[in-house]
């Protein structure tokens, strides 16, 4: 699953552009923390795209796991009627009956495991997302700085940037 893109190459070229044919030199600081925060919303994007492909195969293996659980589940079941209709247990049959059991213990084992991989991915996903977020929310802030001459816009985006920073490291040591 990929994030989708928010067109901010735009703003922040406007920006630089502003900044360049600016007096003021605040506006090149301003420039240079979009910059900042426009390579933070990429890597944060690609690990956030990284950690839902991770999630999604992750699942996919804990649906093939369940699967073949249940394929030795239905063996089981099969021998149960077959020890039914005669009436005595088979001893290979009792063998086999036990095997799987034994067999579904340890799927169902590696099943759940794959499933809390998969549930650890999606979250470790929504976080990155949500530092993307905020670091496009800082750069347009950004923009609108530059473009209205504003230091106050520009420190609340650099606010905006700081919570990115916050989801970055956040999603970065979650285990």
């Amino acid at each position: 699953m990929e994030e989708p893109e928010v067109p901010l190459e735009h703003l922040h070229e406007q920006t630089h552009e502003t900044a360049k044919h600016s007096g003021e030199t605040w506006i090149s600081w301003v420039a240079l923390s979009t910059a900042i925060l426009a390579v933070l919303a990429a890597i944060a994007s690609l690990l956030s795209g990284e950690h839902a492909n991770e999630a999604v195969m992750s699942q996919i293996e804990a649906a093939d796991q369940w699967s073949y659980y249940q394929s030795k589940s239905i063996k089981a079941a099969v021998l149960d009627a077959k020890t039914a209709f005669t009436g005595a247990p088979d001893g290979e049959d009792q063998s086999k009956r036990v095997r799987y059991e034994k067999e579904q213990e340890e799927i169902k084992s590696e099943a759940e495991q794959k499933q809390a991989a998969a549930k650890s991915y999606f979250h470790k996903h929504e976080v990155f997302a949500r530092g993307v977020t905020m670091f496009q929310i800082a750069i347009a802030i950004a923009a609108i700085s530059a473009l209205t001459r504003k230091r106050s816009f520009w420190v609340v985006s650099l606010v905006f940037g700081v919570f990115g920073c916050a989801f970055l490291v956040l999603a970065a040591t979650a285990r």
